[in-house]
């Protein structure tokens, strides 16, 4: 029963493989801490082009309302 639930050898060699990578003694792949980092920049990134996505539209709707045309600032 316990062989049912337990994990499987290409599961505990991947842990190890990880681990080994965790530790130094591996470099080919990127350790636990740089896959959060990158998950963290990756969902951060989302939401910057989401909000600039939204700024965006709220610019050309004030742009319609106000009968004027934004100016293009290039220092963003």
């Amino acid at each position: 029963m316990s062989k049912e639930f337990g994990p499987t050898a290409e599961t505990i060699n991947t842990w190890l493989r990880q681990a080994n990578r965790d530790e130094g003694r591996r470099e080919d792949g990127l350790t636990t801490q740089e896959r959060e980092e990158l998950r963290r920049l990756r969902r951060e990134n989302r939401q910057l082009k989401l909000e600039r996505e939204i700024l965006a539209k709220a610019e050309a709707w004030f742009a319609r309302e106000t009968d004027t045309i934004p100016s293009r600032d290039t220092s963003s």
